[in-house]
């Protein structure tokens, strides 16, 4: 099967091509200057050239806390306009199936806890990253719509945050769990104190990349029996300061913490139900720990090759 992995080249992306499963398929995998998304007629021409039969969309303009807060027109346009022109696209040649990527940023604000599939547009979004959330729920109900009208299977995966190898460290732009890891490894250097944003009392779900690379294969091989929207994550959560002293433990820092109370803390919890993808048969393999102990010798490889 020729399958289109839009996205390559992003953290998820890099874990689909490491995938020990990757070479069972015919995988295409252009970069952003082989195949601009942003531009609908590329992605034609792309299609029925290669003769796409399956599309895994994972490519999107992605960030942290702060970045999303202040970029909220360039989340919502880019993202749209990719997702719209990815389905856009395959509806006009005929690809009968995508395996669309969502975010449990989707959900509502403090809403009801484990967020179930059908709780998505229930209650008002999160403001912090309210645009990206948009541009992910319209995607994800276009893929809805071709399936009711067209007959198509397009379906979503909303996996919780990732973290993993290929993750981004660089300050402003790192999602919660390599932010923490430059942090405390930083203050271990420079025998500094770390800050906490916010009371540290927010609780995450944190999936290993590699564990979401996985669930994509088992997606692909049980499609059929998928549903339209489906979670994907551990079921359990931990709250920001338990993986400040998880980190640390594995670094070795033993050095104190503090909390600024006046820094953006997004959502008070964002726990999935994974009741339907369990049901199916899947679950992750890593542990927290071996996670984060694994992303962690990832950074000491990439700061250590600069």
């Amino acid at each position: 099967m020729k399958i289109l992995l839009t996205g390559s080249g992003g953290m998820l992306g890099k874990n689909v091509v490491e995938h020990r499963k990757y070479l069972n398929y015919e995988f295409y995998t252009p970069s952003s200057n082989e195949l601009n998304l942003l531009v609908k007629d590329q992605i034609v021409e792309y299609l029925n050239k290669n003769r796409i039969e399956f599309i895994v969309h994972c490519a999107g303009l992605v960030g942290g806390i702060l970045v999303n807060s202040k970029n909220s027109f360039e989340f919502f346009s880019k993202n749209l306009l990719m997702g719209m022109n990815i389905i856009n696209a395959a509806t006009l040649c005929d690809v009968r199936q995508i395996l669309n990527l969502g975010s449990s940023c989707m959900y509502p604000k403090d809403y009801k806890h484990p967020l179930k599939e059908e709780y998505i547009l229930n209650a008002p979004l999160e403001p912090t990253n309210e645009g990206y959330a948009l541009a992910k729920i319209s995607v994800a109900k276009m893929c809805e719509y071709a399936c009711m009208q067209y007959g198509y299977e397009y379906k979503t995966l909303i996996p919780c945050n990732l973290y993993g190898k290929w993750d981004k460290f660089e300050e402003h732009v790192s999602h919660l769990l390599p932010a923490i890891i430059k942090k405390v490894h930083d203050a271990k250097l420079n025998s500094k104190t770390v800050e906490i944003w916010g009371d540290g009392m927010a609780r995450r779900e944190l999936m290993y990349a590699e564990d979401c690379a996985d669930a994509i294969f088992f997606a692909i091989e049980n499609f059929h029996r998928l549903p339209l929207y489906t979670n994907i994550g551990l079921g359990y959560d931990y709250s920001i300061n338990e993986y400040y002293s998880i980190v640390a433990d594995i670094i070795g820092y033993k050095g104190k913490f503090f909390h600024d109370l006046t820094k953006l803390v997004g959502m008070k919890q964002k726990l999935l139900d994974i009741t339907k993808i369990s049901q199916l048969g899947w679950k992750p393999f890593y542990s927290l720990e071996v996670g984060i102990g694994k992303t962690y010798d990832f950074y000491l490889n990439r700061i250590n090759n600069e």
